[in-house]
């Protein structure tokens, strides 16, 4: 089965462009830790179109992907299965397991190095500036209500370090705590909360 919404293809377009020449500058791979010399386990609670998985897959991590919509873990397997078969990809794909559940109760039994968290953001005020992809993928998975209890569940279960992906003018969720650091960009800024004092260090 597909879904009439969002498709998820991990070899064209943009992201396929921008896969091929994804490196470990980017503000993902510097956020999570990334480092050619010790390849990361990492799960990503909020699997949506599996991009930044497949990502930081590329940049040689072991990938949990997490997704809740029954239909979204459909079309993110059939992808998978895709690239797969493909020569370029499979050895990325190949590090990424998709599991289909609530990662409010998956995270508490699964061990990683990161958690790392990317819910479906607050709308914005401007509809027009949401690009296709992301406007089809909420009308199949719906708004996230809970990513506040998701990452304070991460943090009470934090490997040692958890990553969230967040609006770079919206305000994080009530209740959390300050992120060790922030890293910025034009759209976007990654919390980063070091829980551990030997959590993995960020090449900056």
């Amino acid at each position: 089965m597909t879904i009439a919404g969002p498709k998820t293809d991990f070899a064209s377009g943009r992201f396929g462009y921008r896969a091929a020449r994804f490196g470990q500058s980017e503000p993902l791979l510097r956020a999570v830790g990334s480092s050619k010399s010790r390849p990361l386990n990492i799960v990503d609670a909020t699997g949506g179109l599996g991009h930044d998985a497949f990502l930081l897959a590329a940049s040689g991590a072991q990938v949990t992907l997490i997704e809740r919509s029954p239909a979204m873990f459909t079309e993110l397997e059939r992808a998978l299965a895709d690239a797969l078969q493909n020569e370029d990809l499979a050895e990325i794909a190949a590090r990424i397991t998709v599991l289909h559940g609530d990662s409010r109760d998956l995270l508490r039994d699964i061990k990683a190095d990161v958690f790392y968290i990317d819910p479906m953001h607050p709308e914005r005020k401007k509809s027009a500036l949401v690009k296709e992809p992301m406007r089809l993928l909420r009308e199949v998975v719906g708004a996230d209500p809970d990513s506040g209890e998701l990452i304070q569940i991460a943090l009470q279960h934090s490997p040692g370090r958890v990553v969230v992906k967040w609006p770079a003018k919206a305000a994080l969720p009530d209740g959390l705590p300050q992120p060790s650091y922030e890293l910025k960009s034009r759209t976007t800024r990654y919390c980063v909360f070091v829980a551990a004092p030997n959590a993995l260090k960020i090449d900056r």
